[in-house]
This record gives C-alpha cells, sequence and structure tokens, in this order.
C-alpha cells in the first residue's frame, strides 16, 4: 500500500486530494494548521477510510515543527511515496509600494520556505530508497504576472523555478517531481487574500464556472499514477473561460 504525505490538508486542494487518494486505497498523512477541520472532513470517511488517514497539526512555515511532525509518524506510514507541496496562500492585492510586509513575509515563508523544509525532509529519504515522486502546487500566477500581483506572483514563479531544480536534482536518484499549476480555483483562496472580505471573493467567481477543487484532486491522481517511465513534469489547468491570468470571459447566464 502506498502512502502520500499532502500539505494544507485542512481545505481546499488538500482536502480534495487528500479524500481522493484514501478513496483509491492510499495510506494517507495531512499536515495543516486547522486540525479541527482536517477531523471533521475525516470523520465523515467509513471506518476503513479513516483507518489509512493520519492526521498531524503542523504549520509548514516552521522548520522544527515539520521535524517534529515527521519523527512523530508511526511506523506502518513512514515510506512516503508521494509529496503533495499543496500549502501556499495569497495575501492582499495591491501595487508594491502599498503592499503589508506582513503579507510579504507570510507568503515567502509558506510558499517557498515551507516547501523547501518539508521538501528536504521528505526528498533524503526518497533518495535513500531510489523511488519517490514529488507533486509541487503552482498557479498561473508563476507563469505570468499581473498587476497588484507582485509578491505572490514572485513566490509562486520561485515554485516554478524550485520545481524545475528540483527534477534536476532528484531525477538522477529515480525521483519524479512535477508542478501542476491552476488558474482560477473555487476554494478559500480569494477570502483570505482579501483578509475575510466575502463579498470582494465573490467578485472573483462572478459570472464564470471556475475549477473545483476536486478537478486539481483527480489530475493529481492522475499523475501519481503515471507509468515508471513517465513523468508528467508541468501542467497549467485552466477554466474554460479563463485565457491568461487576467483574461475571463464573464457571462451572466454561469
Amino acid at each position: 500500500m502506498k502512502t502520500i504525505l499532502v500539505t494544507g490538508a485542512s481545505s481546499g486542494i488538500g482536502k480534495a486530494t487528500s479524500i481522493k487518494f484514501v478513496k483509491a486505497g492510499w495510506n494517507i498523512i495531512c499536515w495543516g494548521r486547522r486540525f479541527e477541520k482536517m477531523e471533521a472532513w475525516k470523520s465523515k470517511l467509513p471506518l476503513t477510510d479513516q483507518k489509512r488517514v493520519f492526521l498531524q497539526s503542523v504549520d509548514v512555515m516552521s522548520a522544527n515543527q515539520v521535524t517534529e511532525a515527521i519523527q512523530l509518524i508511526p511506523e506502518n506510514f513512514k515510506v512516503i511515496d508521494l509529496l503533495v507541496n499543496n500549502s501556499g496562500l495569497a495575501l492582499g492585492k495591491s501595487p508594491i509600494h502599498e503592499g503589508l510586509i506582513k503579507d510579504w513575509e507570510q507568503m515567502i515563508d509558506t510558499n517557498l520556505k515551507g516547501l523547501l523544509y518539508v521538501t528536504k525532509a521528505i526528498s533524503s529519504e526518497m533518495v535513500n530508497r531510489k523511488s519517490g515522486q514529488i507533486i509541487n502546487i503552482g498557479s498561473i500566477a508563476g507563469k505570468e504576472t499581473y498587476p497588484d500581483g507582485n509578491v505572490y506572483n514572485a513566490t509562486k514563479f520561485g515554485v516554478d523555478a524550485l520545481t524545475r531544480a528540483m527534477r534536476q536534482d532528484l531525477s538522477q536518484h529515480g525521483i519524479k517531481v512535477s508542478q501542476v499549476s491552476p488558474g482560477m480555483v473555487e476554494t478559500e483562496f480569494s477570502e483570505i487574500r482579501f483578509h475575510g472580505d466575502k463579498k470582494k471573493a465573490e467578485q472573483v467567481y462572478k459570472d464564470m464556472s471556475p475549477l473545483k477543487a476536486d478537478d486539481i484532486a483527480d489530475f493529481i491522481h492522475y499523475i501519481a499514477n503515471t507509468p515508471l517511465h513517465v513523468n508528467v513534469a508541468d501542467a497549467l489547468i485552466l477554466p474554460t473561460q479563463q485565457a491568461s491570468a487576467t483574461i475571463i470571459t464573464r457571462n451572466s447566464n454561469n
């Protein structure tokens, strides 16, 4: 039985991915800051599936928490076949001269440093075994910049660069490294970005049909099940009505 570790598993893409893989028969290690939210969705699973889900309260911004959490993983979950680096967020949307430094630091600490802390810890064992797979969740914001995106763009461009560099470092050890870069996905993303302003968040998806978290989870599952000689290195996934980071066709009939 294979084991997957998913960061940011309390909601959105992380939650959907965790549920997708446990239903497919995998053991799941779920990391998230909001432990009660992970417990809530886990409790709705059949009891046989619940036994294959191990929850840990982890803030990936803390290298110490990452190290301690790995040491507490039960023996039957220890061999991690797939790491999904999903933890990430956008905070604020403003021109560079008006940005909040605390928002910048949290995005950098989560989207980049958090990914690095987790990857270093998990990839070391994969290198020893000469097998494993890492899927980083990027963004269309890591493919093209847009007004007022600045620091979030920079972190996701960083994820794109790190994914390429990780693949160059790890492919010689038999480890697949992939990136999935979604466009607009209807999750808590926009509400968090606008610091809890639900009205602003609702405007993001107005008059269009965004992707769902399950759409991305389905694709992650596909990547994880490609033959050994196949690696989906990079995938940009957009809703049909989104042509680029800034071009969205809105239709009031949606």
